[in-house]
């Protein structure tokens, strides 16, 4: 497993990084605090406080590519 910091502050933010990992196969959570949804979930994210700091949970221990594709969300 992997975790990596990201920070989502807008609607179109959150549709395009929906967009991105829904391209990987590997299973993906966020957690804000101690609140954890599906990572290609809209729905899951927005339930989130988006203003706290975000965790991607990544179930792989390869995921270079993703990590390229996401680095516009990374802190």
């Amino acid at each position: 497993m992997k975790s990596i910091p990201i920070k989502l502050s807008f609607a179109e933010e959150v549709k395009a990084f929906v967009s991105i990992v829904n391209r990987y196969p590997y299973d993906m959570d966020l957690r804000a605090g101690r609140h954890v949804v599906d990572a290609k979930s809209i729905l899951g994210i927005f339930s989130l406080d988006l203003g706290r700091p975000i965790v991607l949970e990544v179930y792989t221990d390869s995921c270079d590519e993703l990590e390229k594709d996401i680095a516009q969300f990374k802190i």
